[in-house]
């Protein structure tokens, strides 16, 4: 019987967690054929959610959670959840029921079609602002036209992934992680299914948009150089327009057509010619900044308590 792991990143999720649990185990009665596993990852939850999961695992030998030791970011979590799972595919899917469990039948399908990445594009996406929309479709349209891999727009995390696609993730331990990204960076056959992403069930949303922004500056940076040649491009226009405004003002000097003298277009220049070096230098700082976390060879994570009917044991 081939095993299938499912991870559960949640963070501040006790509203909705019994509801998922019920709804997810709902579905896995309807694929008897296959093993699961229900591996929750607690990233540094500072409500009860843990202590409810810990109560579902008493209950139901095919749930194990996993405590990390503070609030690491999902990307981080569901590393943590790569590392331990034990199946033979993994499916990556949030607590809060946006994402329905029943179409994990549909990635099982696939992959048993032989398909190692089953991932989910959202068709509709119920309750959420059109303006956050609006913006997701451009930073991705945007992503797209930047790297030389394929950008999958509307398809998060929420899929189905062989074993060898997890090893091949697992092996990937940079410090600034877009995982996203790197579904497409390392291959593998593919497939796409839609899905009608719905409205939280309970609970707020914990991506707030300095979060999005984070993770989009992350995106950016962690998956193309492109900003790195925009910035010398945009050096070189100026310093071109630069070089033509002085030979427009020597030429008036030296003919006396016209008034070279003037504050204002000098302020101009100076403030532009400020401003893209300040841009340069930022974009180059932020590659710096993560060539120096990746030079630190840090952990990605500590766990506090992990627990599988098997095994438990404090770390």
């Amino acid at each position: 019987m081939k095993t299938v792991t499912i991870v559960i990143p949640f963070y501040n999720e006790e509203s909705g967690l019994r509801d998922f649990y019920i709804s997810l185990a709902s579905t896995l009665k309807e694929l008897p054929a296959f093993g699961f596993e229900m591996l929750f990852v607690n990233d540094g939850s500072s409500d009860n959610g843990l202590k409810l999961v810990e109560k579902l695992a008493t209950k139901d030998p095919r749930v194990s959670y996993i405590d990390l030791s503070r609030n690491y970011g999902k990307e981080v979590a569901m590393t943590a959840g790569f590392d331990y799972a034990k199946g033979d595919a993994v499916i990556v899917i949030d607590a809060d029921l946006q994402q329905p469990p029943a179409v994990i039948k549909e990635m099982i399908y696939y992959w048993q079609q032989g398909f190692d990445d089953v991932y989910a594009i959202r068709k509709e996406r119920l309750g959420e602002k059109k303006t956050k929309i609006w913006f997701s479709k451009t930073y991705y349209r945007l992503l797209g036209k930047m790297t030389q891999e394929k950008v999958y727009p509307n398809a998060g995390d929420f899929r189905l992934l062989d074993r060898k696609v997890v090893d091949a993730l697992s092996s990937m331990r940079e410090q600034a992680r877009y995982t996203k990204g790197l579904y497409g960076w390392v291959g593998f056959k593919k497939k796409a299914i839609t899905y009608i992403a719905q409205p939280r069930k309970s609970g707020i949303t914990k991506w707030s948009f300095s979060k999005l922004l984070k993770l989009a500056v992350n995106g950016l940076t962690a998956y193309t150089t492109v900003p790195l040649r925009v910035s010398t491009y945009m050096g070189v226009l100026v310093s071109f327009f630069g070089f033509i405004y002085m030979l427009i003002v020597l030429f008036q000097k030296i003919s006396g057509l016209g008034d070279v003298s003037g504050y204002a277009s000098l302020m101009i220049g100076i403030l532009l010619l400020g401003g893209v070096q300040m841009i340069s230098l930022g974009v180059i700082g932020e590659y710096l900044a993560r060539m120096f976390m990746e030079t630190k060879h840090r952990p990605l994570y500590f766990i506090e308590d992990y627990h599988t009917h098997d095994e438990k044991k404090k770390r």
